[in-house]
């Protein structure tokens, strides 16, 4: 019995403008991030009344996911649930800095980093092997509570961009050709050990427009 799943990334906060990672810091949504987050619970409000379900709503527990999770929350009623292992990608010593600053600080480390070597974890932090299997395991308990549902899951772009490698089968070393937008709704449907992709990066609610801040120098989310 499948589950549906709706990915969906936390709205745009300071940091993603300027394009700074922020891992597990806490940060806060910028007023874009507010605006879009309110769009999106419209949208969603709109389609439960239209005849579509959504049974539950998850979100990690770092602050810009819960202000992206909580007025989807309040506007249908539900409980939002927190779950740690749906953060972000812990980046130790990278955090607070963008990518000339990681370049200039740790020379080592960046280019290290840039070869996408899945075992790589910059120093303090975690490597994307630990994070892609940390995310598969938050997931998995989450889908199976409800069998046969709809559910929704608010987290961040590394996080999306976990669930679609799984989902399409891609390595961690493959580059990401892929977007992760800001407040985007992506639908995956788990059935057992397979999942796919049903639809990716909808931001219809947003007029078709939000943005991707991947890294200039470094081919991953990271965010």
């Amino acid at each position: 019995m499948s589950t549906q799943v709706i990915f969906i990334r936390h709205g745009e906060t300071d940091w993603n403008r300027i394009k700074r990672i922020q891992g597990h810091i806490d940060i806060p949504l910028a007023t874009s991030g507010v605006e879009q987050a309110q769009k999106l619970a419209q949208r969603l409000e709109r389609e439960v009344k239209q005849g579509a379900r959504l049974d539950a709503i998850y979100s990690s527990d770092l602050m810009r996911a819960q202000q992206t999770a909580q007025p989807i929350a309040s506007a249908l009623g539900l409980p939002l649930q927190l779950r740690q292992g749906l953060r972000e990608r812990q980046y130790g010593a990278f955090q607070g800095h963008d990518s000339d600053e990681i370049a200039g600080r740790f020379p080592d480390e960046y280019a290290h980093w840039q070869t996408r070597d899945p075992g790589f974890a910059p120093p303090d932090g975690e490597s994307q092997r630990a994070f892609y299997h940390r995310v598969l395991h938050a997931i998995e308990p989450i889908i199976a509570v409800h069998p046969g549902g709809r559910i929704a899951c608010v987290a961040h772009g590394g996080v999306l961009d976990c669930v679609y490698r799984y989902a399409n089968g891609l390595s961690l070393e493959a580059p990401r050709t892929y977007s992760l937008l800001n407040t985007s709704m992506n639908v995956v449907d788990f059935d057992g050990a397979a999942a796919a992709v049903v639809t990716w990066a909808d931001v219809e609610h947003l007029g078709g427009h939000s943005q991707d801040d991947n890294l200039r120098k470094v081919p991953e989310p990271g965010r």
